[in-house]
């Protein structure tokens, strides 16, 4: 995106005070250099018209290099923004073009009975798809407005956790999300936030990581509980870990990035963990991939 004029504006204000400042005190050492020396109390004044300008230019160019630093990073907002909703657009299309599809193909053609069934299989994941986008879009927006009211209940996160699993197996065909958690993990949560805190994660493993196994570990510790989702793939590259939590931030470049997504799922986990007085951090998995570790007072 290119630089607004309120920016070009700023830097040409900048310079013009700086050249002034510089040129008013080349005056005064000229007008000084021709002063008599005997005149100690203009000598004096002239000194400290010189200190007081130059705390005054410094000052003025701390501000200048604030200011432009906000705009810079306006800038940047402002153009995750613009690509936030190229990508929700394609992202809404894609789904809803395939649901047409997948109901013309229906509406069209007697198939055979395990051909519906794959098709509908296909129309329920492309629902399910929109239907996470949808809610991540207005979740972000509850979050950034502190809409949210915890609903807090007893659940045992393990079997919690479980039911989730099993939701995916039935949807992948596949084994690829392992449990590792004692028996039984008792505590106080809102768990529709923790379903959106888990979904959003597995996603992105999924997502980035290929149908790769996805290990969900549970420990309960002293007053908290650990929940750490691992998965095989790339991992985030070590510049990208201090902002894979701001809102509509993705890892890579726009123009070379493959991956879809719109920047908020990560962006929701962090709220959610956070009215949860808990945190979320992001770690290294070896040999390859990713680990995002949730810590939650019990």
């Amino acid at each position: 995106m290119k630089k607004s004029k309120s920016a070009y504006w700023l830097y040409f204000l900048g310079a013009y005070v700086i050249i002034q400042f510089i040129w008013w005190g080349y005056h005064l050492i000229q007008l000084s250099a021709n002063l008599p020396q005997e005149d100690a109390q203009l000598s004096k004044r002239i000194g400290m018209v010189f200190g007081e300008g130059a705390v005054f230019l410094l000052i003025l160019s701390f501000g200048i290099y604030r200011i432009r630093k906000s705009i810079s990073k306006e800038m940047a907002f402002q153009q995750q923004q613009h690509n936030f909703l190229l990508t929700v657009t394609h992202e809404l299309k894609t789904p809803i073009a395939a649901l047409k599809l997948y109901l013309q193909t229906l509406q069209k053609h007697n198939l055979p009975e395990d051909k519906k069934q794959s098709i509908l299989t296909g129309a329920l994941d492309e629902n399910e798809r929109l239907s996470q986008l949808i809610e991540n879009i207005l979740n972000a927006s509850k979050a950034e407005n502190k809409q949210f009211q915890l609903q807090k209940q007893e659940t045992n996160v393990v079997a919690f956790c479980q039911l989730l699993i099993d939701r995916y197996r039935a949807r992948l065909h596949q084994d690829i999300l392992v449990l590792n958690a004692p028996a039984e993990i008792n505590f106080t949560v809102d768990q529709q936030m923790l379903e959106a805190i888990l979904v959003n994660l597995i996603e992105n493993a999924l997502k980035y990581g290929g149908l790769q196994q996805v290990t969900i570990s549970l420990e309960q510790l002293d007053r908290v509980v650990a929940i750490k989702i691992a998965d095989q793939g790339p991992g985030i590259p070590a510049k990208e870990r201090p902002h894979i939590f701001e809102k509509f931030y993705r890892v890579g470049s726009e123009e070379t990035r493959k991956q879809a997504g719109s920047g908020l799922g990560l962006f929701i986990v962090a709220e959610y963990i956070r009215l949860h007085n808990g945190s979320i951090r992001y770690l290294e998995n070896k040999p390859t991939g990713s680990i995002f570790e949730i810590i939650l007072p019990l």
